[in-house]
């Protein structure tokens, strides 16, 4: 229980903290996506950096509990697959950012899902 609260509180604020950000500087981040998606460096390095913290977070957290520590762990399974993703197939990633960069909902929605669960780890982490 002691790893699941440290990583509510790694993980929480930091999903409230982009969830903000992306619904305050849609425009900024539309900028850094389309310099992402044009960049094969930087999509192997998020790969990279991706599934190194996928795997870290589930060898500390692999726990498949019916509560909010579940959400900890889903999170460490799609930052493992999506890292997978990037790494082995980019052109899908590249393909995925230019449709969000066209579609003016995918950051309000993007933020909506930070925040929401920001919020549910913030909670957890901190208050409950």
């Amino acid at each position: 229980m002691q790893t699941s609260l440290f990583i509510a509180k790694l993980l929480g604020p930091m999903l409230l903290v982009v969830g903000v950000a992306l619904l305050t500087r849609p425009e900024a981040f539309r900028a850094l996506l389309r310099e992402f998606i044009a960049s094969g460096v930087l999509l192997y390095m998020a790969g990279f950096f991706g599934l190194l913290g996928g795997l870290a977070l589930l060898l500390t957290h692999n726990v498949w509990a019916l509560d909010w520590r579940l959400l900890v762990t889903l999170i460490g399974w799609a930052s493992l697959l999506r890292a997978l993703v990037t790494i082995f197939w980019p052109q899908w990633i590249v393909s995925i950012g230019a449709m969000l960069i066209e579609r003016k909902s995918a950051f309000p929605v993007a933020a909506t899902f930070d925040l929401v669960i920001g919020a549910i780890l913030t909670y957890f982490g901190y208050f409950a």
